[in-house]
């Protein structure tokens, strides 16, 4: 049964919750910093590990361990335009990419920036 406009103030369609990149987008919102990751990838475990040091909490999200996750896998690899998904980074709910964008933002100063205005970073 839909929500009328006067029970709910407004009318919203639902939403097709489904829809994996809508699902991606939505869990990516959620915190500061968000890592799609494979647990036994270790470009994941390296990228976590980058955050830990750096003193921020990601929240990870283990496709391995999702029943929908290769649907999830196969979205990002679209979004990204490449043949290898994971590790993938949000911040501040905006896609950064994969490994290769995060060690870049990381070296050229751009990273800590980011880590701050999403509010994963506090000095």
């Amino acid at each position: 049964m839909y929500q009328t406009e006067s029970s709910w103030g407004s009318y919203m369609p639902p939403r097709n919750v489904g829809d994996p990149l809508e699902r991606i987008e939505r869990l990516a919102s959620e915190n500061a910093v968000v890592i799609f990751s494979i647990s036994t990838c270790c470009m994941c475990h390296a990228i976590k590990r980058l955050f830990c040091g750096m003193g921020v909490h990601p929240t990870v999200h283990e496709l391995d361990e999702d029943p929908r996750g290769k649907e999830m896998e196969k979205a990002l690899m679209r979004l990204l335009g490449s043949s290898s998904a994971v590790p993938v980074v949000f911040i501040g709910g905006k896609l950064v990419g994969a490994m290769d964008r995060v060690m870049a933002s990381h070296i050229n100063g751009t990273l800590v920036p980011l880590l701050k205005e999403a509010g994963a970073l506090w000095l």
